[in-house]
């Protein structure tokens, strides 16, 4: 410190007599060495001697720890005295808000810093604590997931956060100065102008959900959706301003939609569970005995459906399995003839011919299923409309699968299409001729299978129904999948593609594929396919 006594007087006039804190801080050893009067005050210590003693001044002054100090620190001894906002824990407990003057000194070539402490008046702290307020609020309303637009009696727009931008499809910032009922689709009944004179007559808070009806915005491209909107207001200079919280409920829409749709399905399902729950009771008692009976049946096709996997392991399985049987027939079937070589034996030779040629077909129909699944997939297969009568072709084409039917097995069609249509003759006979093949393959002797033809409203729909054995809820989900066959047909011979494949036709056609199906009472398949008619041509 000064030595001369002029610089003492006026260090102790400054330390003393000042209203404000002043401190020395030793910056080499890192603690205040002097503190006036109005500091001890300032800080609730007894005196200056209790308060240099004192442990830790950081917990009184914050500014004065860690890297922040020591940048102001630098910064006064290099760049002049610096100013800065602190705060004060007065040793009760109580924090005031004070600005810190930060000047370096140097005695005898030793660093020193003057510290000036002064509290802020009130004023000044109101006005910082409103500029923290309004920075809160501001943070808020940008930051807020519900859009919020303010606008002025005359329904001006004078602010809108992010999300509003966001939720009408608006450049960041292009809302304000543009009329709300730009938000506002036009719908009849219904005057936007009108609603908001009315409030600015009676102003009132209106929570989400207050409206009458359901209320929908515009976005800048004119596409509408559902909104909830609540309203509150404030005034400012005499000037009323509607403050409007927009929320997008197009995805609680679709969920109540979904919801109330899966409630009347699942009361349609509880209806008719009830209803057959009466009706099987007697059936579920003998079913119960024949479920013990297969027992063994359904273990072996759960152990085959186990050992299906990825999808190549189940092609080469299956290939192995159909090729053999046709080829081990083949093979037999010559060794046999080779011991007929007589005249007389012609018959027996017919015979074993005959049982060649049905292996010879059964390996072109695999094949030919590979084959169609590999055009589809490459899409080398494409619909071309005809002009088609379609009760020839459907007669046609039950006329072809008569040779795949049981002892007693009948196909009754009834078919209601005196018109001419366009359809692809081709893809629809394969259609059909999968359908009742599998029919046919799936019902026992003696059992009768349906096909029904109506053409109505420019929809073909065709209907085959069978009395077989039926598919389960559980494999019902995976039947149009490559490969896949149910648990109850495990047994039977079949490539599994043959629903796939008629799909897939199907679908080329533009129309739809839909079963339904009972365990031991049969499966429904009714196809829809979109035609245009052909009676003027």
């Amino acid at each position: 410190m000064p030595h001369d006594p002029f610089a003492r007087a006026l260090t102790d006039m400054l330390l003393h007599q000042a209203p404000e804190l002043v401190a020395v801080y030793d910056a080499t050893l890192g603690r205040l060495t002097q503190v006036n009067p109005a500091g001890v005050q300032l800080l609730g210590y007894a005196s200056e001697a209790v308060l240099l003693a004192a442990p830790d001044l950081g917990q009184h002054l914050p500014a004065m720890v860690g890297e922040a100090w020591a940048t102001h620190c630098a910064q006064a001894q290099h760049e002049g005295p610096q100013t800065l906002d602190t705060e004060v824990h007065r040793l009760g407990g109580e924090v005031v808000q004070a600005q810190l003057t930060l000047t370096y000194f140097e005695v005898e070539g030793a660093p020193f810093f003057l510290l000036r402490l002064s509290e802020q008046g009130r004023l000044h702290q109101a006005e910082r604590e409103l500029a923290q307020s309004v920075r809160r609020f501001e943070a808020v309303v940008a930051n807020a997931t519900i859009g919020i637009i303010v606008c002025n009696r005359a329904g001006s727009i004078v602010s809108a956060n992010a999300m509003a931008h966001q939720q009408f499809g608006y450049a960041a910032g292009t809302l304000p100065g543009t009329s709300l009922d730009q938000l506002v689709p036009r719908a009849p009944g219904r005057n936007h102008e009108q609603l908001r004179e009315s409030f600015n007559a009676q102003p009132s808070v209106r929570a989400m959900g207050a409206h009458r009806g359901d209320l929908e915005a515009r976005r800048q491209d004119g596409s509408v959706f559902p909104v909830e909107v609540s309203l509150s207001y404030f005034h400012l200079d005499d000037e009323l301003y509607v403050v409007s919280y927009v929320l997008d409920i197009t995805f609680k829409k679709t969920a109540d939609q979904a919801l109330l749709a899966e409630r009347q399905r699942v009361e349609r399902l509880n209806a008719e569970l009830e209803q057959k729950v009466a009706d099987r009771t007697h059936a579920l008692l003998t079913t119960l005995e024949q479920l013990e009976q297969r027992q063994a049946e359904l273990a072996q096709a759960l152990a085959a459906e186990q050992e299906l996997g990825e999808l190549k392991s189940r092609f080469v399985s299956m290939a192995s399995h159909e090729f053999r049987t046709p080829l081990t027939a083949v093979l037999t079937s010559a060794s046999l003839i080779e011991q007929y070589p007589a005249a007389e034996q012609q018959a027996q030779r017919l015979r074993h011919l005959g049982r060649i040629r049905q292996s010879v077909n059964h390996l072109n129909d695999i094949l030919e299923e590979f084959l169609s699944v590999g055009r589809i997939e490459e899409g080398k297969i494409t619909a071309h409309p005809v002009r088609l009568d379609l009760p020839t072709l459907l007669r046609d084409t039950v006329a072809d699968v008569q040779g795949l039917r049981k002892s007693g097995q009948a196909i009754v069609p009834e078919i209601a299409c005196p018109e001419p249509v366009w359809l692809d003759a081709s893809l629809l006979r394969k259609i059909l001729v999968n359908l009742l093949s599998n029919a046919l393959k799936y019902s026992g002797e003696q059992a009768a299978v349906h096909l029904r033809a109506t053409c109505q409203g420019g929809r073909l729909t065709l209907v085959v129904q069978d009395q077989g054995v039926g598919i389960s809820p559980e494999d019902q989900a995976h039947l149009f999948e490559r490969f896949f066959r149910a648990a109850t047909v495990a047994n039977v011979p079949g490539t599994g593609l043959g629903l796939y494949i008629t799909a897939r036709y199907v679908a080329l056609l533009g129309g739809t594929i839909d079963l339904a199906s009972t365990l031991g009472q049969g499966t429904t398949v009714t196809v829809t396919i979109p035609y245009e008619n052909a009676a003027a041509d």
